[in-house]
């Protein structure tokens, strides 16, 4: 498939985005690659594969899952926040 203005024109107007004409190229560029990448899967054999084939047949190795408490990863986070009350973020009630 063969990305270009009029192909991009309209996926602006479907995902209702405005693509600016400066950043137009290398989008058409970013999207080909994109599908020129998904049209080599259609290259793989599946003829024997079950369409139903999974990885997790022989279940997902689990680790022990404790909780742990990074003082400096809350400060991290908390000096993003816009607001901030103790060690939570503030939001304005939604809930009467």
């Amino acid at each position: 498939m063969k990305i270009n203005e009029v192909l991009l024109e309209k996926l602006e107007k479907l995902s209702m985005i405005e693509i600016k004409d400066e950043k137009k190229e290398e989008m058409i560029k970013n999207l080909s690659e994109i599908v020129n990448f998904v049209e080599n899967l259609s290259e793989l054999d599946l003829t024997n594969k079950d369409a139903s084939f999974a990885t997790l047949n022989g279940g997902t190795p689990f680790r022990e899952d404790l909780p742990s408490k990074n003082p400096e990863i809350i400060e991290i986070i908390l000096k993003n926040a816009p607001k901030k009350e103790d060690n939570f973020f503030a939001v304005p009630k939604i809930i009467e």
